[in-house]
């Protein structure tokens, strides 16, 4: 429109010239007319050559608008005012006041705003040092504070806030293709160039980085569809998106009553409606009634699982699991002989020599009156007795490795683990209390697990890594502590070990190196000849998953299975008691 503008105008002054010189007198007064003619026609055929010469991109457009004098006042003026705006928008990424404070910058507010960049610069470098600058901020805000939203009382506020302005444009950025990116920094470079503001913008910059560098400065957020979006627009689109992010975090950090007495309730109802309120209002009252029947306690501030709750959840997540085998079936698990142990069986024989004097009262009086007839007394001989077989049961300790990964969470495998642990520790804990679990979760590094606390794994602490070689070296040594029995490795894992302890540090690298493979490999040899079986339950079908977990086999003789998630349960839990029994007489 400003290009338009500008043609017309020097096609109006050419016009005008031409019509001078016609209307002048003929002599001196009409040469000079068309001489005046000719230097006007010369200069509008530049001009025109210059804005035929325009880059096709705005950024280049602006630019060279900038350095363009233009011949149309009427367009002058409207690049004046674009660029004016185009600043705003640009400064306003950092001072949300600025556009209420500053309507229309022109180069003499700028003066105010250079001042007010300073001023910042100098608070925010004397807060880096650690000293109290609770009279500077007050100062600064008495002479500034027209560029802040309000609400605003320390420098930490004024920090968190300058640091959510800078995070929405460096999204939009993010956001962008390189070429889009490219030009808009040309065009923002360009708006703020020959002075001393981007300077010092780009000092702020630094300072808010040195201030928050736990804080990063910028998630994407891909646009699409049709309708076009103004620099404004795009950024109070990616303000919204970190609104909805922040209510997340903030929603899913509430581990206590007190923290969901903290969500902000009318954020929660602009973003998501009176529903969430509904919503948040009934998970606090399901808060309540869980702590008054005794299955959440408060502890620092947080509630935690009771362990009469989570005994309640082991056994739901046991009960699941068998009546899902009571309906579906299971494979058969042959046992070979009977003869004495520990656990009694339904069935029953005939008493043999050194047998245990566990005497079936009903099939030895049974086999009296068969052999004699009716009638009474009834008189037992010794070949009437009859005694109840039994089955021997093994003690054993089991290491359960539980992947915790990220892609865990992401493939929805994590919840069908955590089930599985749950159940086999009240498996253990009610029918083979001398058994012993531990469990071991490992992601980026591994780190052992108290059996109570799995159902409160939250997903916040879910990680990328496969660091299986750090969960081996830690199962070994739980491992090596008792004496006797069998000694087991059970690994639930969706992927191939991306991560090895080396020299003290975890190294990560995705594909897995050789490095990774042959030290996992080495940890395996290690659990081989100490006695430990490494059975493993893979919830992915991976070329890469499959290979490795041939090769531990192949090492260490244990089994592997690939389940799906939902029946994954089934698999450990039958697996371990079947191992568990066997009859010996």
């Amino acid at each position: 429109e400003i290009l338009d503008q500008e043609r017309a105008g020097i096609e109006r002054r050419t016009k005008a010239a031409e019509q001078r010189a016609l209307d002048a007198p003929p002599g001196a007064d009409q040469d000079q007319a068309r001489m005046a003619e000719q230097v006007l026609r010369r200069t509008a055929r530049q001009r025109q050559d210059r804005l035929d010469a325009l880059p096709p991109n705005l950024a280049g457009r602006m630019h060279g608008l900038s350095e363009y004098e233009f011949m149309d006042d009427a367009a002058r003026d409207a690049f004046a005012a674009l660029t004016g705006e185009l600043r705003q928008q640009v400064l306003q990424t950092y001072f949300q006041g600025l556009k209420e404070g500053v309507q229309g910058i022109t180069p003499e507010d700028l003066d105010g705003l250079r001042d007010m960049v300073r001023d910042l610069n100098g608070l925010l470098e004397k807060h880096a040092t650690g000293a109290d600058t609770t009279h500077e901020f007050a100062q600064f805000m008495a002479k500034h504070g027209r560029y802040f939203p309000p609400g605003i009382s320390n420098t930490d506020e004024l920090i968190e806030h300058l640091h959510r302005q800078a995070s929405q444009m460096a999204s939009l950025m993010s956001s962008m293709s390189p070429q889009m990116r490219d030009e808009l920094r040309e065009l923002m470079d360009d708006l703020l160039r020959d002075d001393r503001l981007k300077i010092d913008m780009a000092r702020l910059a630094g300072n808010l980085q040195a201030a928050r560098p736990d804080l990063s400065f910028g998630e994407p957020y891909p646009f699409d569809g049709d309708a076009p979006m103004g620099l404004a627009d795009a950024l109070a689109a990616i303000d919204r998106q970190q609104q909805y992010d922040a209510m997340e975090e903030a929603l899913g950090a509430a581990r206590g009553p007190d923290a969901l007495d903290k969500v902000d309730a009318d954020a929660l109802r602009d973003l998501a409606g009176d529903d969430a309120i509904d919503d948040l209002e009934q998970l606090r009252e399901l808060t309540r009634a869980l702590e008054e029947a005794g299955y959440l306690d408060r502890e620092g501030g947080h509630l935690e699982l009771t362990p009469r709750a989570a005994r309640k959840l082991g056994m739901r997540a046991l009960t699941d699991i068998f009546s899902r085998l009571r309906r579906e079936g299971f494979g058969g698990h042959a046992l070979p002989q009977p003869g004495r142990g520990s656990e009694p069986t339904e069935e029953t024989k005939r008493y043999e020599f050194g047998d245990p004097f566990a005497v079936d009262i009903n099939r030895t009086l049974f086999n009296a009156m068969a052999r004699q007839g009716p009638g009474t007394p009834v008189i037992i001989g010794s070949d009437d007795f009859e005694v109840s077989r039994s089955e021997e049961t093994t003690q054993s300790s089991t290491v359960l490795l539980l992947d915790m990964s990220r892609s865990m969470l992401l493939r929805g495998c994590s919840s069908a683990a955590k089930k599985v642990a749950m159940a086999l520790h009240t498996l253990i804990h009610t029918k083979y209390p001398r058994d012993r679990l531990f469990v071991v979760g490992f992601a980026y590094y591994a780190r052992q697990l108290k059996p109570e606390s799995i159902p409160t794994l939250s997903p916040y602490e879910f990680e990328y890594g496969t660091n299986l070689q750090h969960a081996l070296i830690i199962a070994r040594q739980l491992l090596g502590r008792g004496s006797g029995g069998n000694k087991e490795i059970v690994v639930i894992t969706d992927g191939e070990p991306t991560a090895h302890i080396e020299n003290g540090q975890v190294e990560f690298a995705y594909p897995p190196t050789l490095r990774t493979v042959q030290s996992t490999l080495r940890e395996v040899g290690r659990c081989t000849r100490e006695g430990i079986v490494i059975n493993t339950f893979m919830l992915e079908r991976s070329r890469y998953l499959s290979e490795f977990v041939d090769l531990m086999s192949r090492i260490n003789r244990g089994r592997a299975f690939y389940v799906e998630p939902e029946h994954l349960g089934e698999y450990v839990l039958v697996d371990y008691v079947s191992k568990k029994t066997k009859r010996v007489a």
